[in-house]
């Protein structure tokens, strides 16, 4: 089933196009992916199809019925109420059905009631409904996709107006995905998660009933999750099969083969053009002449296939090197009014690449500010080695909020560079023209990175600390920077929930927790293997464990068994001693009962009171016994 068309879409920002003629299709179930660069127009693109921003022509078909859901790039969740009483308002229809059925099951409590019958017909009816909607398992949804979102820990109780933009931005995606639309549109949504909600997210968006478009920058994520993949390039769309990888791939081997179309056509051209100039005014061939000109004429002429847009150009370098031992970390503790981690110890070397990763909230940040002198620790020593000049990358972009000029930000800081100089390094970073004129604190996040990379850059410091380098960077300048980091003749720490830019940068892993360090010497698939391998040792021993107590258990239970068994069978022997024992003292009483009938025995009253003697103390014994058997037997 088609969920939506775009038909020729298009749509302009005053004289400059930003979509033209755009083709989009979205069937059910799909997972797709929008790519491009910064500014390409795939927030824009997303806006309309949402419906909040209109477009100047083209159609937008969406079959009637079909729901969406759309969440904007760093939309955080504005909201008085508890964390669980937002959420609740997503089921505010199941909530009202719930309380009908408690009030018609009140009704039903009274069988005398004049529309008995009628009440149970209704009843039955709204449990059907309220079941198969999922009123008896929404609390536990909410439940799922908080937990997944890394508030597991939290007090649901917890007022959304307290929380930080992160957390609401991770909540307004929690509760659009509880919304369950046809249609999940994403812009963004990897940001502010960390590694392991991003994994669940990637889980859930591959079970999703829906189908799926997205927004993302994340290679890895894009790997994961998407199936289809629609490229916006100087205004317009392209599509693609299969996931981001694919996309490369099949871009690549496109651009190839239009290529050799156009060559050969060109070569087609060229002599048909030849033969035409030298045959035209001759009597002879100018029929033969004058027909190729008209094949010229009538031919379709491709274009020259556009290779990539322009790509940011740069590198890193030094001015000199440090001594073997960059960083020594000892002890260290660091945090505002509480620690958020103690007594952590490591070291980094000369020409090292290491990862810093951890959940959100860690303090990685943290660690990386105390690093750089920007906040105190609260106990430990940091010692760096000879000659260490630090350039430090802030994720935030905190110091970029001047209403200076972009060339005149950068030239302050460097003022010893020519004019020419700096506008050369912008241009590198894709301040071309008149961007190196924009005012810096109307910059969007991308143009806000590539400057303060250029910053970076310029600084030729030896131990760049990196705080989520790649964030607000499109896909391509992640490769340009990737490219840039690897040559990189110094020593690297970074920050970032980038797999792929994990995967590709870290010669070394280093996990944050509260109270300790764990270094893998590999790279991010290093220590996923490391992490797995750990989680089936620690699985092996608690199923060694469980095997030893069930063993134990095995043991204890055979005896338990053994000793019943033997139990058993003494009863069952004391009660055929009994029964033998009570068939001969009755045989016994019996034949002294018929002896005091015998007028010899009864005559005799010492006799026959000796025998009444004997009866009655077997008959006392015959009692004692029957009661042990009634014993034995229950």
């Amino acid at each position: 089933m088609i969920l939506l068309q775009c038909v020729n879409l298009t749509k302009s920002f005053g004289a400059e196009p930003i979509l033209t003629n755009i083709k989009f299709e979205i069937q059910s179930k799909q997972r797709i992916a929008l790519v491009g660069r910064n500014g390409a127009g795939k927030s824009t693109l997303l806006k309309i199809i949402a419906g909040h921003t209109s477009f100047d022509s083209g159609e937008l078909i969406i079959p009637k019925g079909v729901k969406l859901g759309y969440l904007a790039q760093d939309t955080g969740l504005e909201s008085e109420l508890s964390i669980w009483d937002e959420m609740l308002t997503v089921f505010a229809e199941l909530q009202k059905k719930e309380q009908t059925l408690r009030m018609l099951e009140e009704k039903m409590a009274d069988p005398s009631h004049e529309n008995y019958d009628k009440i149970l017909q209704e009843y039955d009816q709204l449990q059907v409904t309220f079941k198969d909607e999922g009123g008896y398992q929404y609390e536990a949804d909410i439940r799922s996709v908080l937990a997944g979102l890394n508030f597991a820990n939290f007090d649901y109780s917890t007022k959304i107006s307290t929380l930080s933009g992160g957390q609401k931005t991770r909540l307004a995606l929690g509760k659009l995905l509880l919304t369950k639309p046809d249609l999940l549109i994403l812009d963004e949504p990897t940001n502010h998660l960390d590694i392991e909600t991003l994994s669940w997210l990637e889980q859930y968006l591959t079970n999703y009933p829906g189908a799926v478009l997205i927004v993302s920058h994340d290679r890895y994520f894009l790997d994961k999750v998407v199936d289809h993949v629609y490229e916006l390039s100087r205004t317009k769309s392209t599509k693609f099969k299969g996931n981001y990888s694919d996309y490369l791939e099949e871009k690549a081997q496109r651009y190839e083969q239009e290529l050799k179309l156009f060559e050969k056509q060109q070569e087609e051209i060229a002599k048909l053009e030849d033969f035409v100039r030298r045959n035209i005014a001759r009597a002879s061939t100018t029929k033969r002449a004058q027909s190729r000109k008209k094949a010229l004429d009538k031919m379709d002429r491709l274009d020259r296939p556009q290779g990539n847009e322009k790509s940011a150009n740069f590198a890193f370098g030094i001015e000199k090197q440090t001594g073997n031992e960059v960083l020594k970390v000892q002890a260290l503790s660091g945090g505002y009014k509480d620690p958020l981690f103690e007594d952590i110890t490591f070291q980094l070397n000369r020409g090292e690449s290491v990862a810093l990763i951890g959940p959100n909230g860690i303090g990685k940040s943290t660690l990386l500010k105390i690093i750089t002198k920007e906040l105190q620790p609260l106990s430990g020593n940091i010692s760096y080695g000879s000659n260490v000049a630090i350039g430090y990358y802030d994720q935030e972009q905190a110091k970029l909020t001047s209403n200076k000029q972009v060339i005149q930000e950068l030239w302050d800081e460097f003022p010893l560079m020519q004019e020419k100089e700096i506008r050369t390094v912008l241009g590198n970073f894709l301040f071309s023209g008149d961007d190196v004129l924009k005012i810096v604190s109307d910059l969007s996040g991308g143009e806000k990175a590539r400057l303060a990379l250029a910053k970076l850059m310029l600084k030729k410091a030896n131990f760049l600390i990196l705080d989520e380098p790649t964030n607000h960077l499109d896909l391509d300048s992640k490769e340009v920077l990737e490219s840039a980091l690897i040559d990189y003749p110094g020593t690297i720490l970074f920050v970032s929930h980038d797999r792929y830019f994990l995967n590709r940068m870290a010669t070394r892993i280093i996990e944050l927790s509260h109270q300790q360090i764990t270094n893998y010497l590999g790279d991010y698939d290093y220590y996923l293997h490391k992490k797995e391998e750990a989680r089936q040792l620690q699985e092996l021993s608690v199923n060694e464990q469980t095997n030893d107590e069930t063993a134990k258990k095995d043991k204890q239970s055979f005896h338990i068994d053994k000793e019943a068994k033997r139990k058993e069978r003494q009863r069952q022997r004391r009660i055929e001693e009994i029964e033998v024992s009570i068939d001969q003292m009755e045989a016994e009483v019996a034949e002294w009962e018929q002896a005091l009938c015998e007028p010899s025995v009864y005559e005799d009253l010492e006799k026959a009171a000796t025998l009444q003697q004997q009866i009655d103390t077997h008959q006392e014994k015959i009692d004692q016994l029957l009661t042990e058997w009634e014993q034995l037997q229950e």
